[in-house]
């Protein structure tokens, strides 16, 4: 009788595991089409560019191929040209710049938000989206014509205000003025996504708190450091993680509006590897650039991201 049951109880524990083993394999299916373009689009061009950046890779090796090994004699030669390290400190300040506004920005209005009515707050989160789903060239457009010297819209304002200095003055031809545009325009184009995830995660605090520490006498300030920034605080690091990516490795607005210029005033990191891999045809330097900007986000990634783990879990 034992055996009998055994030998019926065999065929259905093999057909149970052959179920649990499509059913473990399924997820990866699912996952690897992802994957695979991951690998195409981001892992073959950057581990492509790495070695490049360790050859003698100019417009005949382009052409030709047969690249010789160099060394490290094009990160020697990019670390070794205070160039570099202008354009490094200009990267940092462009970064430290636009995320500072975008964080605090997007903290004011995800903050308001709960306060207005609902029609009011419809319409505002309605722009809001209207503007991050503006592509980054037709916003550029855009404040290029906003800009422009004769027929812009901020000169005409300005003049019409009594500033006559405006009158047909040329925002893109000062450094400085191009680096402010710039700033806005990317300000603008980031706040939305930051201050909508915020938004949402005000929505999962619980009421209680708030009504609890406004009977103790809080005031708003001491709401938002002791009630909403610490129960946010993983939300406010992931938002600011993401927006020193996006503002770090910034191309398509810089190089629209001044391709670096005027006199390499707006020139950050990607677009200075850029100019060197297509003015002067050093693709070897221009990667070696593009592998050195790489790790220096990593390294800040890192930092920040040690440090948001370690107050969190402390």
């Amino acid at each position: 009788m034992a055996r009998a049951l055994a030998r019926t109880a065999r065929p259905a524990l093999v057909v149970e595991s052959r179920t649990r083993r499509k059913g473990a394999l399924w997820p990866y299916l699912l996952v690897a089409p992802a994957l695979a373009a991951f690998a195409c689009l981001l892992v073959y061009p950057l581990a492509r560019s790495v070695v490049i950046s360790f050859q003698h890779f100019r417009l005949g090796e382009l052409i030709r191929g047969g690249a010789a090994f160099e060394g490290l004699a094009n990160y020697a030669e990019a670390l070794g040209g205070p160039e570099f390290w202008a354009v490094v400190r200009r990267t940092f300040l462009w970064t430290a710049a636009n995320v500072v506004l975008i964080m605090v920005i997007a903290t004011a209005v995800a903050l308001m938000l709960p306060h207005l009515g609902r029609r009011m707050r419809l319409a505002v989160m309605s722009g809001m989206v209207l503007t991050w789903a503006t592509p980054v060239l037709a916003a550029t457009t855009i404040f290029q014509w906003l800009f422009q010297s004769r027929l812009g819209v901020v000169n005409w304002v300005l003049v019409r205000l009594g500033f006559d200095s405006f009158r047909d003055y040329t925002w893109f031809a000062d450094g400085r003025a191009t680096f402010a545009i710039l700033v806005a325009l990317v300000v603008w184009q980031s706040v939305p996504f930051a201050a909508l995830t915020l938004y949402a995660g005000l929505t999962t605090i619980p009421g209680e708190l708030y009504e609890a520490a406004r009977i103790d006498g809080a005031g708003s300030w001491q709401v938002f450091g002791r009630v909403t920034f610490p129960i946010l605080r993983p939300l406010f690091g992931l938002i600011t993680s993401l927006e020193v990516i996006w503002v770090f490795t910034c191309f398509a607005q810089i190089w629209a509006i001044s391709k670096g210029g005027p006199g390499g005033a707006t020139a950050t990191l990607p677009v200075y590897a850029f100019q060197i891999a297509q003015s002067l045809h050093r693709y070897d330097l221009g990667s070696a650039v593009s592998t050195l900007t790489v790790l220096m986000l990593l390294a800040v990634l890192v930092v920040h991201l040690r440090r948001m783990f370690r107050e969190e879990g402390a």
